[in-house]
């Protein structure tokens, strides 16, 4: 069984920071890939950042400059930090695993619950 949980969101003005955490546990023999992906109302989802397994980290342009992502690898844990919040930036933040849970099985996409992030004007 495969867990992945996020925690951080909040409501915070503009211009404001919050720091998001995903971690992945249970039965993991290797992750490939992490990843931070949104949802605003009415919109389709979105990638905001994405981890590699060789330690580099992807963007989309919109968050350049203003969000930075870091993993733990030990503890399959990555993070966003988000600076200088704009209401655009408002949507439910999930967080995507793609992970092998025992050798030779085939690569397994999990999805976290999500959680709220609100930028007020």
């Amino acid at each position: 069984q495969v867990q992945v949980v996020e925690s951080g969101g909040g409501l915070v003005q503009a211009g404001g920071s919050l720091r998001l955490s995903c971690a992945a546990s249970g039965s993991i023999f290797s992750i490939i890939e992490m990843g931070w992906y949104r949802q605003a109302p009415g919109e389709q989802r979105e990638m905001v950042a994405t981890f590699t397994s060789g330690g580099r980290i992807n963007y989309v342009d919109s968050v350049k400059g203003r969000f930075t992502g870091s993993r733990d690898f030990a503890k399959n844990t990555v993070y966003l930090q988000m600076n200088s919040l704009k209401p655009e930036d408002t949507a439910v933040y999930y967080c995507k695993a793609d992970l092998v849970v025992a050798p030779f099985d085939p690569l397994t996409i999990y999805w976290g619950q999500g959680t709220q992030v609100t930028v007020s004007s």
